[in-house]
């Protein structure tokens, strides 16, 4: 594979062979059990954990386990948008893949789990934890679906703006994208391992269900050639429970109308269909004041509400999932972490700034040359998780 230059970072980003901490373990197992006496003896489960973390400098969790701790990450992901019925979420164990392609094969079937024919189901997949001496696999994209953006030598960008740098940086992997090039052209996966580093895989085209956006009223909008995937995948973040870092473990919900509509297509720092919009309706545009953009922005909306709704796809609205957090807040009571706290024992989804960056430049890598430094471990940035689900 090519590697870019400006994807190096300048320190290491070699995962540090650190025992796992007991502290955390037990803090989880604590949790689990509280939640699942019928499970057997906590005693007895701690002691074989500490055997294995003093063996080998980690430990493996059960199946039952995993889902808890995977359902209750989901749980506490407080900026997410959509309220998700943690309870009922599918967790996928494929803890035993580790190579880029069965890693990338395994995303792809998430994305055919998840779908199902346009009723988007919560979905989690687990992939191989990080281990002393053997760190997991990673995936450099922030969702498993992200459209190109093609930026010209005069500036202007076909596509998608936010990702003109990640779109870069996956040619100089050795992608090609289409011969005729769209505004809506999905970008490849890109797996890295410490084995292969890192690997570009094309998403294939049956595994990505597309919504063409019309509009009930102004028959103009089919014109504009808007469409938007239906399932949001979160690919970047880690899933840390009980001390075990997952580093590749995709998760879905389903999107909210806002997240298509203000954060994706309307934002001038993403697709700008504001603009357009409000040229077609003979909006007034000469300032903010105007109001302008809130009024584009109601019937992009609408467009995306009644397309989700004609097609079939599931899709939320903001007013309603406004009422959901509410309800959750009454009951659950979801833990709200600070966003630079480290998640402890308890189970957490969290992204660093590495990741984040590779999921918008496509650099650097997670796994560096041999002998250098690690990184910092500091640095906990839930609060960007919004903007992996559309904004």
């Amino acid at each position: 594979m090519i590697t870019l230059p400006e994807a190096r970072p300048a320190t290491s980003a070699r995962v540090p062979d650190v025992a796992v901490d007991l502290a955390a373990a037990e803090e989880f197992l604590r949790l689990f059990h509280d939640e699942h006496p019928e499970t057997g003896s906590l005693t007895a489960r701690l002691a074989q954990v500490r055997a294995q973390v003093d063996t080998t400098g980690t430990y493996r969790h059960t199946g039952a386990e995993l889902v808890f701790g995977a359902r209750m990450a989901l749980r506490d992901v407080a900026p997410c948008a959509t309220r998700l019925p943690w309870r009922a979420i599918r967790v996928r164990d494929l803890r035993r893949v580790r190579s880029a392609a069965a890693v990338a094969d395994a995303c792809f079937e998430h994305l055919r789990v998840a779908t199902l024919r346009g009723r988007v189901t919560p979905v989690v997949t687990v992939f191989a934890p990080d281990a002393p001496g053997r760190p997991g696999p990673c995936l450099w994209n922030e969702q498993l679906v992200r459209y190109a953006g093609y930026r010209d030598r005069a500036g202007h960008v076909l596509g998608d703006a936010r990702y003109t740098g990640f779109t870069e940086a996956v040619r100089g992997l050795g992608w090609q994208p289409p011969a005729r090039r769209g505004p809506f052209d999905p970008l490849p996966l890109v797996v890295e391992t410490v084995e292969d580093g890192p690997r570009v895989f094309p998403v294939p085209g049956d595994v990505v269900l597309e919504v063409p956006l019309g509009h009930p009223r102004l028959d103009w909008f089919a014109e504009l050639g808007l469409r938007w995937h239906a399932v949001p995948a979160v690919s970047n973040m880690s899933l840390v429970i009980g001390g075990v870092r997952y580093p590749a473990a995709p998760f879905n919900a389903w999107f909210v109308d806002s997240e298509i509509a203000s954060g994706c297509l309307a934002a001038d720092d993403r697709y700008g269909v504001a603009h357009l919009v409000a040229e077609r309706l003979g909006l007034d545009r000469s300032h903010e004041r105007t109001l302008w953009r809130d009024q584009a922005l109601v019937e992009i909306k609408r467009a995306v509400l009644h397309s989700f709704d004609a097609a079939g796809v599931t899709l939320s609205d903001h007013h309603t999932e406004a009422r959901r957090l509410l309800a959750q807040l009454r009951g659950d009571r979801p833990l709200r972490r600070h966003p630079f706290a480290p998640p402890g024992g308890r189970p957490a989804y969290v992204l660093t700034r590495d990741a984040a960056a590779r999921g918008l430049r496509g650099g650097p890598g997670r796994f560096a040359q041999p002998g250098a430094p690690g990184p910092s471990t500091h640095g906990w940035l839930i609060g960007v998780v919004r903007r992996h689900l559309g904004a």
